[in-house]
């Protein structure tokens, strides 16, 4: 596995948690993705954004132009630039209990704040677990 900085997304999201990248993913979810969306299972297993140049099945635009973005203005995060937070990054209520994309900013948050060697060993499985199984309280943001 490369190091985990170089599998967080610019976007904020942790590549080296998601379930589709290449030394998480099992036998039966690719099976269950082959199965449910005809995807041939040699194009199911992910790199990383990185290594991919942000392209893989579950995108749905050609290219992601948020990577694009930090290309072009030569930084490595969302969160090294100076106009963190933008549009890119707006959080959607469609899908968000499929796709981990709201948590993009508070991840990118937490990296400028701590650093993304100690987010990603201290805090990103964490978050990620959370957001998919933690419950929110209005007022007080995720129970435990």
């Amino acid at each position: 596995m490369k190091n985990k900085k170089d599998l967080t997304a610019p976007c904020g999201l942790d590549c080296f948690n998601c379930e589709l990248y290449t030394d998480n993913l099992t036998e039966k979810m690719a099976e269950l993705i082959n199965t449910k969306m005809g995807i041939p299972k040699e194009e199911i297993p992910c790199k990383g954004c990185r290594a991919q140049d942000g392209k893989h099945f579950h995108m749905m635009a050609a290219s992601c132009a948020t990577l694009d973005c930090v290309k072009a203005k030569g930084v490595a995060l969302c969160s090294d630039c100076n106009d963190f937070p933008c549009a890119f990054l707006a959080p959607t209520a469609d899908q968000a209990a499929r796709y981990p994309h709201n948590m993009k900013v508070y991840n990118l948050c937490r990296i400028k704040k701590i650093g993304v060697e100690r987010w990603a060993e201290e805090e990103a499985g964490n978050i990620r677990k959370k957001y998919f199984t933690g419950k929110f309280v209005v007022g007080k943001g995720q129970a435990d």
